[in-house]
């Protein structure tokens, strides 16, 4: 049993010994087990919070990143408000007081009442690496400045794209330079042609604000353009004060003390005056109107109401009817001290010191409201607005009266001429038209009040809306100056209206060239009234219908300043009242029709004296203070403002009268516009019109007859060119010298230039109708002064015979053999005499002379000379009793009429007297009476 015992303690012992060893090999493992998680756990907390730190590294990062693009984009957008606020407030509407000056606007603008106080981006840090400039700013590489934010530039000004909040942050920060400020973002408000204004809040601000508007909206318009009606009970008027200059100009109307019943009544009825005559369904406000046709016939009404209390109940709804119809008719409130409800077009301003204001088109932005003007600019502008208000409106663009661009030559004259001349004082159209009634128009206006441009804009009218082939000018002014050249081709313009077809200017003492236009449209009249009989038709429109393929354009003639065609009591007046009177009274069924203009036609007898010729011109127009062109107990134009007309179309009659705003037509650079854009879509064919201006002298080279002058081995009847005749067709006078007694020409008076222009235009142009050989001429000159005149058509004229004193004789005794001679000669022989009474050689010498000029034409020898008096021709022909047969056809310079009744049919002399470069033309085989000519300017 001891043995067992003991083995059993042995076998405990080794248990336990193995118990032991286990343990400890349990415990070295916990223990390393241990050490393994707590490094394990060092790690993690390791890593943690390096990702820890990473993360908010990222996120600070992310937040700068962040903030940066806001700063650049904040920055951009108040660059971009900034340009905005610009654009729709230019000039008057948004300039600051210390540089503000009127500035009026085609279009209404919106008007500045402040500054909007706009979230600042921060100023940026310099950015690494790019250092600094040696005066601390920042620089680039390349030491230059490098600004930053959209207002481094002009405002709202954006180099590149601005990033979104998804887009990449940029690389640095951008804002202002350290060295600028943000700009200036105008608060603005919508007044003229857009709503209502109500003023709230503190009253001093109020006032200043009022002011402020009132002001700019005058700034941005015409004068008067903008009428204020102001309505302030408490203060009497008072608070416009600083407006009162305009007062007397009636810009400015004050409404006492219970008036404002009344004023509103006013202002309602010409809401419903302009709905029905002016808008008259076809627009629907003032602005589209204007948009569309560029013209505004009636001014801007701002009636600012400075308190009033409780108002009625007919007060309320008038109120309200104004807030919500107002504005489309141009009429606008400024209302301060009176409750309004809120509503469409209503801008509600809340006045207060500091950056308390709002406005509510401006949302939660806070405002810093501008102070009043300065007293000094509110009164300068209002006294210099008076000033033009008083002398008159200025007038609207000519465009006004124009179809628009693409939209010309649409409409057909065949029963009348019907345009626009501008808007009545209601703000309608006023439509003039020129038909069988009214057929003829009288303007009279004294110098100065725009007779002018009354014509420039009336044909403006027509040519845009009648094509060439339905409508012809023909132009004539007597008073010196070139009002109608603009028409025709010039030097600067080579282009023309394509409807004129003729222009006179500068003929005031040309009334010939009046005459001349007179028998034209009668034979253009008779030319219709033909062909209406052979069609069977009686007027112009029933003749277009039966021949639509004829040339039949209405013809309208303007003459100005007719009254100096019919001055006096000579042959030329009374052919031009005769011709007048006709044309009054049968032209209107053929389509012509008359415009006189005149300054005065009071004292016009020629016209006067004839009723029945001054009723036919129904339709008179009447600018400010003409005289006698209305009825007599018709004073309408004694009051009429400038640019301002009265027309008329019952002859005068007081109850037929209709004013007319008259539009800028002689603006040279808009009529151009007009002009050119005619002009290029005239008709090929069509050319330029005929222009004839008294004060310049027509070239040889440029006549069409000459020209059209062919040479050939022996013509039967060579033409002598003289002269261009006053007419409408530029016609050269002629002479034929054919084989027949007479066919000589005499150019008598002393003026050596004229007289040697007339024997050069009749050689160039005999020696232009043969060959070479073909005819024979001999050039004498017997006066030194003409020397150089004759030696230069001698040297034009090939072997061309020179004679002058010391050879004479023998050409003379020549010339006489040969007129003398049983056989005409084999060609004809033509001799240019200079100074022909300076003949040398006496008696004898004389005698040849005459048997040349009686025989010599029957054997084709003839004599074009000059002789330096009519006494002296007389002289050569043989003396007072001689005939003077011999000599078919003379021109005389500076020789009275009485002088030239031995050479003129009948018992009678010619009713002329010489002008400068003009000459008298008969040739008694072809006039019944003398034509007035202007000689050929010398080469």
């Amino acid at each position: 049993m001891a043995e067992s015992t003991r083995d059993r303690v042995m076998e405990i012992r080794a248990g336990l010994s193995h118990a032991l060893g286990a343990a400890q090999i349990a415990l070295e493992q916990a223990h390393e087990a241990r050490d393994a998680a707590h490094a394990r756990y060092e790690r993690v907390v390791a890593a943690a919070t390096a990702r820890r730190r990473k993360l908010t590294a990222a996120r600070d990062e992310r937040i700068r990143e962040i903030g940066s693009w806001h700063d650049t984009e904040l920055s951009a957008l108040v660059g971009v408000a900034a340009a905005a606020a610009d654009r729709a407030a230019p000039g008057a509407a948004g300039e600051p007081w210390h540089s503000w000056e009127p500035t009026p606007l085609e279009r209404a603008a919106e008007l500045r009442v402040g500054r909007l106080i706009l979230p600042e981006a921060p100023v940026p840090a310099p950015v690494p690496g790019e250092g600094r400039r040696p005066d601390g700013r920042d620089g680039g590489a390349d030491g230059e400045r490098r600004p930053r934010g959209a207002w481094a530039g002009a405002p709202g000004e954006v180099t590149e794209p601005l990033p979104g909040p998804e887009s990449e942050p940029p690389e640095t920060a951008a804002g202002p330079p350290l060295d600028e400020a943000p700009p200036d973002v105008a608060a603005l408000v919508a007044l003229l042609d857009r709503g209502h204004i109500v003023v709230e809040g503190d009253r001093r601000a109020g006032d200043d604000v009022v002011a402020g508007l009132l002001l700019r909206a005058l700034g941005t318009s015409a004068p008067g353009a903008v009428r204020i009606i102001g309505y302030d009970p408490e203060n009497l008027g008072g608070g416009l004060a600083g407006f009162a200059p305009l007062a007397p100009a009636g810009v400015l109307t004050s409404v006492g003390p219970g008036g404002l019943e009344r004023l509103l009544d006013d202002l309602v009825g010409h809401v419903r005056r302009i709905n029905e005559t002016v808008l008259a369904g076809e627009y629907t406000s003032l602005r589209e109107l204007h948009a569309v046709t560029n013209r505004r016939p009636e001014p801007w009404r701002v009636a600012v109401l400075l308190g009033g209390g409780d108002l009625s109940r007919h007060e309320r709804s008038q109120l309200d009817r104004l807030l919500r119809t107002g504005a489309a008719c141009g009429v606008h409130l400024v209302i301060r001290g009176l409750d309004v409800a809120p509503g469409p077009g209503i801008e509600f301003i809340r006045a207060a010191p500091g950056e308390d204001a709002r406005i509510e088109g401006a949302g939660d932005l806070p405002v810093r409201l501008d102070p009043a003007p300065p007293p000094t600019t509110v009164t300068a502008t209002c006294r210099q607005i008076a000033e033009e208000v008083a002398a008159g409106p200025a007038p609207v663009a000519l465009d006004s009266l124009l179809p628009e661009a693409g939209t010309e030559w649409r409409d057909t004259s065949a029963t009348g001429l019907t345009a626009p001349l501008g808007d009545s004082p209601q703000g309608a159209r006023v439509l003039v038209t020129l038909s069988d009634y009214p057929p003829h128009a009288l303007i009279a206006g004294p110098s100065g009040t725009g007779k002018t441009n009354f014509i420039y804009a009336w044909m403006g009218a027509l040519a845009a809306r009648y094509s060439p082939d339905e409508l012809a000018f023909y132009l004539l002014d007597f008073k010196e100056g070139v009002s109608f050249a603009r028409f025709a081709p010039g030097r600067r313009d080579p282009s023309w209206l394509p409807h004129v077809r003729l222009v006179g200017v500068n003929v005031n003492t040309d009334r010939e060239f009046g005459l001349a236009l007179l028998r034209f449209l009668s034979a253009e009249l008779r030319r219709r009234a033909d062909a209406a009989k052979q069609h069977e038709v009686t007027n112009l429109a029933e003749l277009r219908a039966e021949d639509p393929d004829g040339s039949w354009p209405r013809i309208v003639a303007v003459v100005d300043e007719f009254q100096v065609l019919l001055a006096g009591r000579d042959a030329v007046a009374g052919e031009a009242v005769d011709l007048l009177e006709d044309l009054a009274r049968r032209g209107r069924s053929q389509g012509i029709h008359l415009v006189l203009a005149s300054q005065d036609v009071s004292g016009i007898e020629a016209l006067w004296g004839r009723p029945a010729l001054v009723a036919q011109f129904s339709l008179r127009i009447a600018l400010p203070r003409a005289r006698r062109v209305l009825a007599e107990t018709n004073a309408a134009a004694d009051s009429l403002p400038r640019y301002h007309a009265v027309v008329n179309a019952d002859s005068g009659a007081a109850e037929a009268n209709r004013v007319v705003r008259v539009p800028a037509a002689g603006d040279r650079e808009r009529w151009g516009a007009l002009q050119h854009r005619l002009w290029r879509r005239r008709p090929p064919e069509l050319g330029p019109p005929r222009l004839f201006d008294g004060d310049v002298i027509p070239k040889l080279v440029d006549s069409p007859d000459y020209r059209g002058l062919r040479a050939s081995d022996s013509p039967a009847a060579p033409v002598a060119l003289l002269g261009e005749t006053i007419d409408v067709a530029a016609r050269s006078a002629r002479t034929v010298l054919r084989r027949a007694p007479g066919r000589n020409l005499a150019v008598l008076g002393t003026r050596v230039d004229e007289a040697c222009a007339v024997l050069a235009t009749a050689g160039r142009s005999l020696a232009a109708q043969f060959a070479p050989e073909g005819a024979r001429f001999s050039v004498v000159c017997l006066d030194t002064d003409a020397r150089a005149a004759a030696e230069a058509l001698h040297a034009r004229i090939p072997d061309c015979g020179w004679y002058d004193m010391d050879n004479v004789d023998w050409l003379l005794e020549d010339a006489a053999a040969e007129a003398t001679a049983a056989w005409p000669a084999d060609r004809p022989h033509f001799i240019l005499i200079y100074a022909a009474d300076a003949l040398p050689g006496g008696k004898e010498a004389a005698a040849q002379l005459r048997t040349v000029l009686r025989q010599g034409p029957e054997r084709r020898l003839h004599v074009l000379g000059w002789w330096r008096g009519a006494g002296l021709l007389r002289d050569t022909l043989g003396g007072q009793a001689a005939r003077t047969d011999s000599i078919g056809a003379w021109v005389a310079l500076d020789v009275h009429g009485s002088e030239l009744s031995p050479y003129y049919p009948g018992q009678g002399a010619p009713n002329w007297y010489p002008r400068p470069w003009r000459a008298l033309h008969f040739d008694r085989s072809v006039h019944r009476g003398a034509e007035v000519i202007i000689p050929y300017g010398n080469p």
